[in-house]
């Protein structure tokens, strides 16, 4: 549906909701009706008689030691995820593959809520059950939100309102919220993991009580469509497929999860990960981030003789923000003049010709969503709510229109390298010796950029580059997966490049993006350490709002305060996915548009990957 016409239909789908409050629903939407009605048979773009069998291989960079991703400690493994089931757990319901903010049943098989959106309750399916066949239980999903909520920080923010799960009959739960008026929570209450209450709480082969709180290398039950085959710690996890799985024919899963085995070989950096996928046998489907890349390494003889495919996929939702992060915890990160001339000294211009042209300058956190990214002047309904904190806000915000300077021409450099000694010189710094330093104490500004991606200097140079121009001391720093992702959740970094995933419905994960109590909670993604209460009152607004006009209004206003605050150096965007994978594939004929690629709903074609196999000595 074009964005254009969202407010419309939204304010359609609201009447509808509040005229059938309190009934059951099977398909929840929070923007206008989904396609597919109440109807919900199987995802349109998907083969139904898709065969089963073969190995799908991936390859991860870095390592692992824990089987419990809802826990800061810990890398987990290839298939855990800190938000939604991954491959082992189910959640109540699925989010939608090929429409935003819809959601299809899963272990619940429907939900419902008041008028007032005070509280939600799901109904489970009678046939969801565990790989020991035990059935998913009431007091499953109200151990699983109480556990989930006190030790996950993507929970904990998410379901902020969330009060308590409580039974209301043999498989209904009703979640009650300690405020009105939130209309994204009844449904994404649905995004909550089950796990199973009686393993968790049971003891292992040794007799030890398990522990949710820790990490674990003990492999869990789960629900799901997939388990645990065998692992080499750090080194190699595989996946089964369930033979027996209980709901191998839902809606959502019909003519998907198709591989028998998912095998996920760990390497230590990405060069030797991606010699893997030219030769073939560990890697099946390389999901390309470069643009160089993308035009320069497809040249190897696989790809020349047709055995490897690239293919370039839709993702018409891609409203995900990507950016320099500075830690404002850091005290040379606290002033925002300092800010704006870190975000304006990257040269997105030489990166993207580095890129061959195939990349977009962001210019909004709400990037793609043309009713919910700031433009222009703030104005209407915007400019009232920007208007209550106006003494709080930078000037500028109401009276220029937001954008960083382009080095889009020979003189821009000498401009842009000016304009940022300026900002330094109105917060207190000057360049003495050829360093940047502060005018009281003579300390040098200097930061370091960390990251564990050995393939990223090409980026990440130019900008460091940039910097010393005027006397700034960064640096770089590379450090294993594990220890990023232990430095970030622990916000043990000056700056960091992130990426935050955004929706055609913005709602309570913007807690977790921009809150003060997400600044001071480890493994939050609040990665620019903000703690504003301007910022705090409008992520409210935006959770609170009324309809899709409000939520347009409160996102846009919201957008414009991060943006004019220099929180972080905006990047680039694509609206593309890139993959290039050996032709070992069956592929329906079309994939969804709205998040690229399902390769859940591919397959193996065996022909090919006997062709394959005679070919290259060791491709499976």
């Amino acid at each position: 549906m074009p964005l254009k016409l969202l407010a419309a239909s939204a304010a359609l789908a609201i009447s509808i909701h509040a005229a059938s409050a309190d009934e059951w629903r099977t398909t929840s939407s929070l923007i206008g009706e989904s396609k597919y009605g109440e109807n919900f048979q199987r995802y349109d773009y998907v083969n139904p008689d898709a065969p089963k069998g073969g190995t799908l291989n991936s390859t991860v960079v870095g390592t692992f030691d824990s089987f419990n991703s809802y826990i800061v400690q810990g890398s987990p493994a290839a298939g855990f995820v800190p938000y939604g089931g991954g491959l082992l757990y189910e959640t109540l319901m699925e989010q939608a593959i090929d429409e935003g903010s819809v959601s299809h049943p899963l272990i619940a098989d429907a939900y419902k809520y008041p008028a007032d959106y005070s509280s939600a309750t799901y109904r489970l399916d009678p046939r969801a059950k565990w790989h020991d066949g035990k059935p998913i239980t009431v007091d499953d999903v109200i151990w699983s939100f109480n556990v989930l909520k006190a030790n996950s920080p993507m929970y904990n923010r998410y379901f902020a309102n969330v009060t308590e799960a409580v039974a209301v009959g043999e498989r209904e739960v009703e979640f009650r919220f300690d405020q009105k008026g939130n209309r994204e929570l009844p449904k994404i209450i649905g995004d909550l993991a089950i796990l199973p209450k009686h393993w968790w709480e049971g003891t292992d082969a040794k007799g030890n009580k398990r522990d949710i709180t820790k990490p674990t290398l003990e492999i869990p039950l789960g629900s799901a469509a997939y388990k645990i085959k065998s692992f080499k710690p750090g080194t190699e996890i595989v996946w089964e497929r369930v033979p027996d799985y209980w709901g191998a024919k839902l809606p959502v899963k019909i003519g998907r999860e198709n591989f028998d085995t998912k095998r996920y070989v760990y390497f230590l950096d990405d060069s030797a990960a991606w010699l893997a996928f030219t030769k073939g046998g560990l890697e099946d489907i390389n999901a390309e981030n470069s643009g160089r890349g993308w035009k320069t390494r497809y040249d190897f003889p696989a790809v020349k003789a047709g055995d490897v495919i690239k293919k370039e996929f839709k993702a018409t939702s891609r409203a995900t923000y990507q950016g320099f992060m500075m830690n404002t915890r850091r005290a040379q990160f606290q002033d925002r003049h300092v800010r704006q001339a870190l975000a304006y000294l990257y040269d997105f211009d030489a990166v993207n010709r580095m890129s061959f042209g195939l990349n977009t300058r962001l210019t909004s956190y709400f990037m793609g969503s043309e009713d919910l990214a700031s433009s222009g002047l703030p104005q209407g309904k915007e400019l009232e709510i920007l208007n209550q904190y106006k003494d709080k806000l930078p000037p500028e915000l109401f009276t220029q229109q937001f954008a960083i300077p382009a080095f889009d021409n020979p003189q821009a450099e000498r401009k842009i390298l000016k304009m940022a000694v300026d900002l330094f010189a109105e917060a207190g710094w000057a360049i003495k010796g050829g360093k940047m330093v502060n005018s009281k104490t003579g300390q040098p500004f200097a930061f370091e950029i960390l990251d564990f991606r050995q393939g990223a200097e090409a980026t990440l140079n130019p900008y460091v580059d940039m910097l010393r121009k005027i006397g700034i001391a960064a640096t770089l720093r590379f450090v294993d997966s594990s220890q990023y992702v232990n430095r970030v959740n622990n916000f043990d970094y000056d700056m960091i490049t992130q990426v935050l995933p955004q929706s055609d419905s913005p709602g309570n994960e913007q807690r977790d993006f921009w809150s003060s109590k997400a600044a001071d909670t480890p493994g939050s993604r609040n990665f620019a350490g903000i703690k504003d209460p301007v910022v705090d009152a409008l992520v409210d607004r935006v959770i609170f709002s009324t309809d899709r006009d409000d939520l347009s209004a409160a996102a846009r206003a919201l957008d414009r305060v991060l943006l004019w605050n220099y929180y972080s150096v905006p990047q680039f965007t694509r609206p593309d996915v890139w993959l290039a994978y050996w032709n070992k594939f069956g592929i329906p004929d079309k994939q969804p548009t709205y998040l690229g690629p399902d390769i859940d709903s591919w397959w193996i074609d065996t022909d090919k990957e006997k062709a394959l196999a005679a070919k290259y000595k060791g491709l499976n």
